[in-house]
Order: structure tokens, then C-alpha cells, then sequence
């Protein structure tokens, strides 16, 4: 079935110097346009961030501080890229949650204004979830093709949720059949509470909620001690709690 299109579309990918919508930057945009005749035009930039990129981001999109140390700013190309997307609607993959978000934050430091009004935002990714639920019934018919009976009963997921993992190692023989393998394949996770209320940034422990999120936590517990009793008082987890407690306890031993 051929795409009809009414008006332009612009399908947007970014690539940033993080995940934080209000403070990290963009460092690539590519905008693919398609026309209502079919054609497609495509812009692709590198922007200069004028903030570091971590190491860590970098090894996941390969972009460096010094590929992009010659090229442009946001703002150099703002009126550029808004004169391309304006009158289109705008579509993506997770581009609702995340590329939208900062690219209108960026238009905003550039004191641009974008507006939404009008415009038709396609996520395709919300297309790939609903038509491919994200179930354990879903992932059993899938690997095992089988029809989960008795589903939410605790003893027959649980059997299911073994035989998933059986197939998919079967399946892709890339990640191992170790669980040490299997989890440096899909990356495992650096838990500081199961709330994730406190969570590692460059194997730093940060806040990550309320008026201190990204900030340290053993900086914002010695600049504001209270904060510490506020979150022990109060209606949060006790497995918060208890590791809150006990980077707070460990920092006391560093200092003595």
C-alpha cells in the first residue's frame, strides 16, 4: 500500500551529547522529506554542541568533540532547519519522547520559535509496539510458538519466561548461552535503588528526580544536609532509603 500525503512529512534523527531533554545537545540532525509527488529530500548536519561529549556517548554514536569542533552551532543553522521542517508534519522513531523534545529545546536557545500547532507527529515506533505487543504472551507465541494459557497465573509465566529465554539463546547464538555472556551482550544494568530515585552518571551517583536531578548525591548531602532527612521521613522507598543510607554512611567513613 502506497503512503498518500496530503502535505510534507519530515522524519527526524538526532544524535545528542545525552538523554537529558533540557540540558544536553544536538550533535547530528538528519531530516528525510517527503513530498506529496514521493520525492524525498534529505539534510543532514553536524553541530558543534559547545559542550563536551562524554566518552560514553561517543562510543555509542561514534561522534568525537574534535569531529564536530569545526562545525557549526544550533544556532548558526536554527533558520536554516526551520525554514526546511516548516509547513511539514514531523514523524520519528521514539522522536515524540525524545527528538521533538530537544530539538524544540534547541530552537528555543536559538530564541526561535516552533510551533506544534497544525502539525501531525508520527511516531513510528508506537506503530512497531502496538502491531508487535511487548507481552510475555506476545514473546511466547513469537519463540516458542505457543499460546500462553492461564497468562498472569505466577506459575505458568514464570515456565513461559523460561522457555523464551531457552529459545532466544537459540536463537541468537551472539549472545551467549552463559549468563555472564548473555548480560555483557544486552549490557547489565547499574542499579543504585530499584526506584532508580539515585542512579550512576559516569559512575558517579546522581539524583534522579525533583529540584536536584543529574546533581551528585554526596555533594547535594553536604551542601544541603536536610535533604538527607527530608527523603529518610519521607514516602519513599525503604530500598531508596536503605542505599541513600548508605552512601551517606560511607562518605562519613571516607572523611573521618
Amino acid at each position: 500500500m502506497d503512503l498518500i500525503l496530503t502535505k510534507p512529512i519530515v522524519f527526524i534523527d538526532i544524535e545528542t551529547t545525552g538523554l537529558k531533554i533540557t540540558t544536553d545537545r544536538i550533535i547530528e540532525i538528519s531530516i528525510l522529506k517527503v513530498l506529496p509527488n514521493g520525492s524525498k529530500i534529505v539534510k543532514r548536519k553536524l553541530i558543534n554542541p559547545q559542550i563536551p561529549i562524554p566518552e560514553a556517548v561517543s562510543k555509542i554514536h561514534g561522534l568525537t568533540d574534535s569531529m564536530v569542533k569545526d562545525a557549526p552551532t544550533f544556532k548558526d543553522v536554527a533558520n536554516e532547519l526551520k525554514q526546511f521542517i516548516d509547513s511539514a508534519d514531523i514523524g520519528g522513531y521514539n522522536s515524540n519522547k525524545f527528538d521533538i523534545p530537544v530539538l524544540i529545546e534547541e530552537f528555543l536557545r536559538a530564541d526561535l520559535t516552533f510551533d506544534l500547532n497544525d502539525r501531525k507527529l508520527l511516531d513510528v515506533q508506537k506503530i512497531y509496539h502496538l502491531m508487535e505487543p511487548r507481552t510475555l504472551s506476545a514473546a511466547y507465541q513469537f519463540y516458542c510458538q505457543k499460546t500462553l494459557e492461564n497468562a498472569h497465573s505466577s506459575e505458568a509465566d514464570i515456565q513461559a519466561t523460561f522457555e523464551v529465554f531457552e529459545a532466544q539463546i537459540t536463537k541468537y547464538p551472539q549472545i551467549g548461552n552463559k549468563i555472564e555472556d548473555v548480560l555483557n551482550f544486552i549490557g547489565e544494568d547499574k542499579i543504585i535503588d530499584l526506584a532508580k530515585r539515585m542512579v550512576f552518571e559516569n559512575d558517579i551517583e546522581v539524583f534522579n528526580f525533583g529540584k536536584h536531578k543529574g546533581k551528585p548525591v554526596l555533594t547535594v548531602l553536604k551542601q544541603e544536609p536536610q535533604y538527607y532527612d527530608w527523603i529518610m521521613k519521607g514516602d519513599f522507598p525503604r530500598n531508596t532509603k536503605e542505599k541513600l543510607k548508605e552512601i551517606f554512611y560511607r562518605n562519613v567513613s571516607l572523611n573521618k
